[in-house]
């Protein structure tokens, strides 16, 4: 097998020939054909997530030490079993769920393992996608998505799963609320249609890209925003009609999370997923006068994905754009991604020629 690994923080990845492993007991050997290309990578790429204030978390700190593989959408063809995996057959396509816990402790047993304390998420502790094959400890996290497109699938085994955990985190809506999404990158984009998809009307969506702006009009948002607008704050109450009950910030950044949170009304909720980093300063009597909350989604659990998956397979959701691009190509696709040219998601192929 081959992968295409960090032997060096914020150097390009390099192809790397390695020994096939062969699954024991309950594991799985995915091929990997395709490999959605997420901006959590470009973080583990650089080595370590901004804290604010000349702050940082360091991923050497959590296992992920050079030579490591990328890649926590990863979807392919169940090439072998071991001896003790049962429930899939060799051949069948399936998406791979990342966000794997200990599976022993108190978290993982309620069904959250992407809340488990000891983690082995695929591409971020252990080995990822960025590869030919991949193994997977257990045939539950394979999820069947015949139907749809593989690059699509992929993608919502982080951005879609992600997306749709965090809009289930928000209020009971009326008629006259509205949700604002900013940023309008892969995220932002499936999220959209997430939230038209759960009957949703009234979403604004927040970028500072006109052709993403275009693009998330396209997958159902009703009203669109420049954050760069010098009033963005007051735009934002005014599309909202002074009734923007809640905000998802698929960006995470200082400018995001203090716009959302500004703009929300009385009883609003703004809901945190995006990493881009950094830190905030909030008064803290408004938060009570207000009744506002702020509060973090991370990915999400295997029965969510399953139901986004099956919202998907049903059409209910519109794809984002997805690009595939040959995996040879892994470095220009973190590049384009680092500088905000990407619309919607790439999928790495590793079936072509080239990415073989």
């Amino acid at each position: 097998m081959y992968s295409y690994d960090i032997i060096e923080h914020g150097q390009p990845l390099q192809r790397v020939e390695k020994e096939t492993p062969r699954p024991k007991g309950t594991e799985v050997l995915v091929r990997v054909t395709r490999c959605g290309v997420c901006h959590s990578d470009l973080h583990i790429w650089d080595g370590y997530f901004d804290l604010g204030g000349g702050k940082r978390f360091y991923v050497k700190d959590r296992g992920c030490v050079p030579p490591f593989t990328l890649g926590h959408e990863p979807f392919g063809v169940v090439e072998a079993l071991g001896p003790a995996a049962r429930g899939v057959k060799r051949g069948a396509k399936r998406l791979v769920y990342p966000w794997i816990g200990c599976g022993r402790c108190a978290v993982c047993k309620a069904g959250q393992e992407n809340y488990c304390l000891a983690p082995r998420f695929v591409g971020v502790m252990r080995p990822g996608g960025y590869a030919s094959h991949l193994l997977v400890p257990h045939p539950r996290y394979l999820v069947d998505t015949a139907g749809l497109d593989d690059g699509f699938a992929a993608t919502l085994s982080c951005s879609g799963l992600t997306a749709y955990s965090a809009t289930g985190k928000l209020p009971k809506l009326g008629p006259r609320d509205w949700v604002a999404v900013l940023g309008c990158g892969g995220l932002g984009l499936i999220g959209i249609s997430i939230l038209r998809a759960k009957g949703v009307r009234n979403v604004i969506a927040c970028d500072i890209d006109p052709e993403k702006l275009a693009a998330a009009q396209r997958l159902g948002a009703k009203r669109t925003l420049d954050t760069r607008a010098p009033e963005a704050v007051r735009e934002l109450q005014a599309l909202a009609q002074g009734n923007l009950a809640a905000a998802i910030d698929f960006v995470g950044m200082p400018a995001t999370v203090g716009l959302g949170f500004a703009a929300l009304r009385k009883g609003g909720r703004l809901v945190l997923c995006g990493l881009f980093g950094g830190e905030i300063t909030l008064p803290l009597p408004p938060i009570a006068q207000r009744a506002v909350a702020v509060m973090g989604s991370y990915v999400g659990n295997l029965g969510e994905l399953k139901e986004v998956v099956a919202l998907a397979r049903r059409k209910k959701i519109a794809p984002m754009p997805v690009a595939t691009q040959p995996a040879a190509e892994v470095n220009r696709a973190l590049a384009a991604l680092k500088t905000g040219a990407v619309l919607g998601r790439v999928a790495l192929d590793f079936e072509t020629a080239a990415g073989r």
